[in-house]
């Protein structure tokens, strides 16, 4: 395991309905088209997934046992390929209408670190870094694109800041 870390990110958000219910049946029904799309990514590395039944993409892997909570971890060799994928790509469009399928997260729900190149990280070792950004603010342990010098698309791409975001 040497060479240059890697980025591995972990977003949460709550679902305002099941994943079987209408109000959320565009996101879901777009979640392999954009999932696929972020593993064919230049510097895509891994993608923690579900079951690989159509149309779940992980949203099997609920936290705290409340299937509406559903996370996004992935890993990527640098911050640039993250950042192409979440700000350059139809992912985009799909983050500028979350409000539609996602409860407004009255906390933080996203975090980075860097991880050793092959290292798979778990969900826990992803809410525990989540954790503590939430707890300590950000480090060199968890951090948010502010935290990256390298990173820019944020700050001209993102949209207006949802609260704890």
């Amino acid at each position: 395991m040497s060479g240059t870390p890697h980025l591995a990110q972990l977003n949460v958000g709550r679902l305002v309905a099941p994943t079987d219910d209408p109000r959320v049946a565009e996101f879901m029904g777009a979640l392999d088209r954009v999932n696929g799309m972020g593993k064919r990514m230049p510097g895509f590395v891994w993608m923690m997934e579900g079951s690989g039944e159509p149309g779940t993409g992980n949203t099997e892997t609920s936290i705290g046992g409340d299937p509406q909570f559903v996370a996004n971890l992935t890993v990527w060799e640098d911050a640039a390929s993250l950042e192409n994928f979440v700000w350059n790509t139809v992912h985009r469009q799909f983050y500028e209408r979350r409000a539609e399928w996602f409860e407004v997260m009255g906390e933080m729900h996203f975090v980075m670190w860097w991880v050793p190149q092959g290292h798979r990280p778990t969900l826990d070792e992803g809410l525990e870094r989540l954790e503590r950004r939430k707890a300590e603010g950000d480090s060199d342990h968890a951090f948010g694109w502010s935290h990256l010098e390298e990173a820019r698309l944020w700050q001209t791409r993102g949209c207006a800041p949802v609260a704890a975001e």
